[in-house]
């Protein structure tokens, strides 16, 4: 009997300040918001009947709080689940980087002084490797743009191809496989 195909699972941090507001958050350390704390909890009973092989979480606070706060205090840091280094551009919005640089999209253009999508892919790269040698299902704990750079590298597509998978602060998404195919099992849930 052929073994069950690897599922990553990931959760986005609870919200912060800064995500409620839009600003970019990489490797400056926030706690979650009262709300984003009671999120990250209510995540708890979504995740208590299921079975992880291994759990892995970013290693900046909001996210390792998050997973404390799911039920996973125990979580495995990974330091290739961190954010998007956002160099220059941490701290501040989209509009307030397009003021000076019409029509940004870390998707499309550099953030002075943080990582290029190809540093950002390389390093989820490594995460998708892991998983799918160890087989089995895991929890991973991220952020925003890199899990969206997560999905599109699971699926084999290009880092910016991440623009078109929307994500919500602590909400579940699942990518699996179907058959020999990498897919999307649920978004954004």
């Amino acid at each position: 009997m052929a073994a069950a195909p690897a599922e990553l699972w990931l959760v986005r941090h609870g919200e912060t300040e800064w995500s409620r507001d839009g600003r970019h958050t990489s490797v400056t350390e926030l706690p979650l918001t009262e709300a984003g704390e009671q999120v990250a909890e209510s995540l708890r009973p979504r995740l208590a009947d299921v079975d992880f092989d291994l759990v892995l979480t970013s290693p900046r606070q909001r996210a390792r709080r998050t997973a404390e706060l799911a039920g996973f205090p125990e979580a495995e840091v990974d330091d290739d689940l961190a954010e998007w280094a956002y160099g220059e551009y941490e701290g501040i919005s989209t509009l307030q980087i397009r003021e000076s640089v019409p029509g940004w999209t870390v998707w499309d253009y550099p953030c002075p002084g943080g990582e290029s999508a190809e540093q950002v892919g390389d390093r989820l790269d490594r995460v998708v490797a892991r998983v799918r040698a160890d087989g089995g299902r895991c929890l991973a704990f991220g952020h925003g743009h890199a899990s969206r750079v997560l999905a599109a590298r699971w699926l084999g597509l290009p880092v910016r191809d991440g623009c078109h998978f929307a994500l919500d602060t602590a909400t579940i998404s699942v990518l699996s496989a179907e058959r020999e195919s990498p897919v999307v099992q649920r978004w954004n849930s």
